[in-house]
């Protein structure tokens, strides 16, 4: 029997957000995992008082806690933090998802499913049949789809939305695929993460997703992150691999995602 599902919500000044998301997550969670369910803010000392917020919804329901770190360090290490808190925790499957409610909580669900039905790693996917993005321009819309299509090209895999991080996976894939080798933070990291899933032979669904824009607060993604991406992916090719079989996972070609279209 699995271990009860972890969300993981990492923050970073997302003090008008973090209320709505936890609540959201909290509804969504209690209705597909009644047996009971975590929920993890990872909190990289926010100025604007989110970790005080948080502190505050974990007193108030016991399925929340608050895991404060000493300063900002990137997306990439927040999620690594979280991911080991509730391994350490016997977590049977472990959630990404943007606190700014960019990912509707209310998908948390579908997610969870296409696991429990055999998947590794479901991928709320914004480019797959039936998926989606509002509330963007031309130019973000461009650098988002461009530099998922530039990582399929250069890892060969058949994943649409190789950058998405709207994410559920299966507690053994987070074991299998060496975490603490990961350096990469933002783009690469959610590239790096789905590609080392596949080397590991865990089976990859893209479940489609609308993705909003924050309506309040400031976005954290920057042309630093995206240029990182477009270095650090070719290397992910040799490096990925080597590190799911220093981790005991069985390594083998990567191979086309499978792809739900579940509503």
């Amino acid at each position: 029997m699995p271990g009860p599902p972890w969300l993981i919500l990492p923050t970073y000044d997302e003090a008008e957000n973090i209320e709505q998301a936890v609540a959201g997550a909290r509804a969504a969670l209690a209705a597909a995992a009644p047996e009971g369910f975590r929920i993890l803010v990872v909190d990289d000392a926010s100025p604007d008082g989110t970790g005080v917020i948080a502190d505050r919804l974990a007193a108030a329901h016991p399925e929340v806690e608050v895991l404060h770190r000493p300063g900002r360090e990137g997306l990439g290490p927040a999620y690594l933090a979280g991911f080991a808190h509730a391994l350490d925790r016997d977590a049977g499957f472990v959630f990404e998802m943007d606190a700014d409610l960019s990912h509707d909580p209310a998908d948390l669900p579908r997610l969870l499913d296409a696991v429990r039905a055999g998947a590794g790693l479901a991928l709320g996917s914004r480019y797959a049949r039936g998926g989606g993005i509002a509330d963007w321009g031309a130019a973000r819309r461009a650098v988002s789809r461009g530099g998922s299509w530039y990582a399929r090209r250069v890892l060969r895999v058949d994943v649409r939305d190789l950058t998405g991080g709207f994410k559920c996976f299966r507690a053994e894939v987070l074991r299998a695929i060496d975490l603490p080798t990961v350096r990469s933070h933002g783009y690469a990291f959610q590239v790096e993460l789905t590609y080392r899933t596949l080397c590991a032979g865990f089976p990859v669904v893209e479940v489609p997703i609308v993705f909003r824009d924050r309506r309040r607060g400031r976005s954290k993604m920057s042309w630093r992150i995206a240029v990182e991406a477009t270095w650090l992916v070719p290397a992910l090719r040799h490096s990925a691999r080597g590190a799911v079989q220093r981790a005991g996972g069985h390594a083998q070609a990567a191979r086309p995602a499978r792809r739900s279209d579940v509503g």
